[in-house]
């Protein structure tokens, strides 16, 4: 058997979705912190938003970064059959946990009346997605396709 067949058909479709959901954030990180033009003027930022991301104390916007560029990695180290990915992705739950202790544990009004009462229920689909990908790599290595 070659290595292509030991790879089951949903790793690949979880791949590329989660490289798909996970460019997403990978452009709000970059070009929020890059202030850089097309980003700020296609996602519509106000001001006051733009402001109030940019006075996050630095262990949640720590956070912001771990929860970013780990699920990035881990969603490239699962593309690689990597073992690798499951700690990626929990660097990115513990990423995630410190940026939503900070927007909803300490500024949830503040945060919900800046971007909308929509964005905790998104929070909640982060939630879900980043949950769901690191329980899935630990079946994937446990399983033996992450090597």
């Amino acid at each position: 058997m070659t290595e292509a067949q030991k790879t089951p058909w949903h790793l690949w479709a979880v791949g590329i979705l989660s490289f798909l959901w996970h460019c997403i954030p990978v452009s709000d990180y970059v070009g929020f912190k890059t202030k850089a033009a097309w980003y700020v003027e296609s996602s519509g930022l106000k001001p006051e938003q733009i402001a109030w991301v940019d006075a996050y104390p630095v262990w949640a916007d720590i956070g912001w970064a771990l929860g970013v560029w780990g699920a990035m990695a881990g969603t490239l180290l699962l593309l690689l059959r990597n073992r690798h990915a499951v700690t990626a992705f929990l660097v990115s739950l513990i990423g995630l946990a410190l940026m939503s202790l900070y927007q909803v544990g300490m500024q949830a009004a503040q945060y919900q009346a800046l971007f909308g009462e929509g964005v905790l229920m998104f929070l909640g689909v982060i939630w879900a997605v980043a949950i769901a990908l690191y329980f899935y790599a630990r079946a994937m290595k446990a399983k033996g396709v992450l090597r």
